[in-house]
């Protein structure tokens, strides 16, 4: 896994491009804003732009005065084997509570 998924903001961050195929940075702040239910600082949150397009995850175009970004093939590559790394875990876990139900059903339980 690369650093860039160490941070929730900016998995979340890529999440929403990947959904919205491109956005203006003022539409994804508003967006995490809103999912967050607080206010996120512009520093902060501008600096986790610029450490994924410096990481080579998101691309940054302008259009007008506004900036609007978008997944590079390398950032939607890194945020689908998140999702499938997560979806194993979740996967997993499911397994797990069915497994305590019934102890003896899994050949990896330890005494």
């Amino acid at each position: 896994m690369t650093k860039w998924f160490h941070s929730g903001r900016r998995r979340d961050l890529c999440a929403l491009l990947y959904a919205a195929g491109e956005m203006r940075a003022q539409s994804l702040k508003n967006r995490l804003e809103s999912h967050y239910d607080e206010r996120i600082d512009p520093g902060s949150f501008y600096g986790t732009l610029s450490a994924l397009v410096d990481a080579g995850h998101l691309e940054r175009r302008t259009e007008g005065i506004a900036d609007v970004y978008r997944l590079t093939d390398g950032g939607e590559r890194a945020l689908r084997d998140h999702h499938a790394w997560l979806s194993d875990c979740v996967a997993r876990g499911e397994e797990g509570l069915d497994s305590a139900a019934h102890p003896s059903a899994d050949p990896d339980l330890k005494d």
